[in-house]
């Protein structure tokens, strides 16, 4: 038994300690989000490189996550005041296209709403809703968990400053 338990502590200790794989992972992980593969609401293939030189909000949410919903009010106003700040929002399912476009015509935000044909998993989203802002040099800057109050004065500040 207390071999065991020192097996098991040295696993854990060993196995935890790598600074150069987490670093990896977290390189593997914006590189997947950017290579995501992405279409519009008519199908259309989106290419995030098509953004270069703007500041992209990605957040991903979906149609039966209320949360998500909760927060859309004070994003569209974020997105508002943000205009002349350069930058670009996106909205992200995995639902399908009918889905995300009835709910786009019953709620009437003006968003711009894409469909990711890479599971959100894949891409290591695992609550909804979930932000990525990326720079104007396409290079992640921030991932943001949880619904956000998106146009109080503090995070209109913050997104200014990224």
């Amino acid at each position: 038994m207390r071999s065991h338990i020192i097996i098991c502590c040295s696993i854990l200790f060993f196995g935890c300690n790598s600074s150069i794989s987490q670093n990896i992972k977290l390189t593997d992980l914006e590189s997947n989000q950017l290579k995501a593969s992405y279409v519009d609401l008519y199908d259309n293939k989106v290419d995030l490189s098509a953004f270069k030189g703007k500041k992209v909000l990605i957040n991903y949410w979906a149609t039966w996550c209320g949360p998500c919903i909760q927060e859309m009010p004070s994003l569209l106003k974020a997105q508002e005041v943000l205009k002349g700040e350069n930058y670009v929002f996106l909205l992200v399912s995995d639902e399908a296209i009918k889905r995300i476009s009835r709910f786009k015509d019953r709620k009437k935000y003006n968003f711009t709403y894409l469909k990711s044909t890479t599971s959100l998993a894949s891409m290591r989203v695992f609550t909804l809703p979930t932000t990525v802002i990326f720079n104007e040099d396409g290079k992640k800057v921030k991932t943001m968990v949880g619904a956000i109050e998106w146009d109080s004065k503090q995070m209109i500040k913050k997104l200014k400053a990224l």
